[in-house]
């Protein structure tokens, strides 16, 4: 079942003329699982200010076309598509447009919802495995609006639990329990990496580590050392390398890789030349670059730069 991907849904009149769903705007087919339910949404119709809110964190992923999402407080306004995520904190709302949809080529959306109590356990168990430092504190879910690009690890997930959902396994309980336990360990530690960066932006004088990663986003198309990050974030080898990936989850140099990427994807969304960001950014060739950015996000940058040309149409 490839619910996940950038082709059209398996349904509407693409594939039979006579199809008419009953409900036109966030048509909803829901599977239950233990502290969790998935459901896909299906739109038909071009609509305007259709309001969402759950009583538990929703973690939402786009399938096809796009969606605008507003906060009822005009604080967030942003375009949501294909290979992104949008979570939406407990009685938090948020009123959605859909500009693309049509009964030929629906606006699909996936959305997972977990428990509160549940998220707090497994935070409470990834603290209890390794101490944070006091500037950054303990791992803990923010009630807060996150939107985010999905690497290829989380967009083979959600495949793999869309999956689980939908199929009558005898072990599902089990797996949709392994699979939902993953997924909040990426939100958690996507919610705790992002503060960590804007920690160490605002206050990069605080420390010896909040020194070297701001020292690594300032030089993102450059080479850098080892040692001099040592130096800058006074620590011997070993004890940089134990706290820098106790806090990213990763050495510094896939680091500085993983966030070289993600700026290339901003600058490919401005209209850049694919050549050019990869220019700009100190790859080794258009070629490297090309190979390790799908690696990263699962498509290639012309594929990243066509469909975004295509959602802004």
């Amino acid at each position: 079942m490839q619910i996940l991907s950038n082709q059209k849904p398996n349904r509407g009149s693409n594939l039979d003329p006579e199809f008419q769903p009953e409900v036109m705007v966030e048509n909803q087919t829901s599977y239950d699982g233990p502290e969790s339910q998935l459901s896909i949404y299906d739109t038909f119709q071009q609509a305007k200010r259709v309001e969402l809110k759950s009583e538990n964190p929703l973690f939402c992923a786009m399938i096809s076309g796009k969606k605008v999402m507003h906060s009822q407080d005009a604080s967030y306004d942003s375009d949501f598509v294909p290979h992104e995520s949008f979570v939406l904190a407990p009685s938090q709302s948020v009123e959605i447009d859909f500009p693309v949809a049509s009964l030929a080529a629906p606006t699909r959306c996936l959305a997972i919802e977990i428990s509160t109590d549940r998220i707090a356990k497994i935070a409470d168990n990834l603290n209890a495995q390794a101490e944070k430092h006091s500037e950054f504190g303990p791992v803990q879910y923010q009630q807060q609006l996150l939107h985010t690009h999905h690497n290829a690890q989380t967009q083979a997930l959600l495949q793999r639990m869309t999956e689980l959902y939908v199929d009558d396994d005898p072990d599902r309980s089990y797996m949709i329990n392994l699979a939902v336990s993953e997924l909040t360990v990426r939100l958690l530690r996507q919610q705790s990496r992002d503060f960590m960066m804007s920690f160490c932006q605002q206050q990069p004088d605080r420390s010896g580590l909040t020194m070297a990663v701001e020292f690594i986003q300032q030089h993102l198309n450059e080479s850098i050392e080892i040692d001099q990050l040592c130096r800058i974030a006074c620590m011997c080898r070993t004890k940089f390398f134990n706290q820098f990936k106790a806090q990213f989850g990763c050495t510094p140099l896939a680091f500085q890789q993983q966030q070289r990427l993600k700026k290339a994807a901003e600058l490919i969304k401005t209209g850049m030349q694919i050549t050019q960001v990869s220019f700009e950014l100190g790859f080794v060739s258009s070629s490297h670059f090309s190979r390790i950015f799908k690696r990263f996000y699962g498509l290639s940058p012309k594929s990243y730069q066509h469909r975004h040309k295509m959602v802004l149409n």
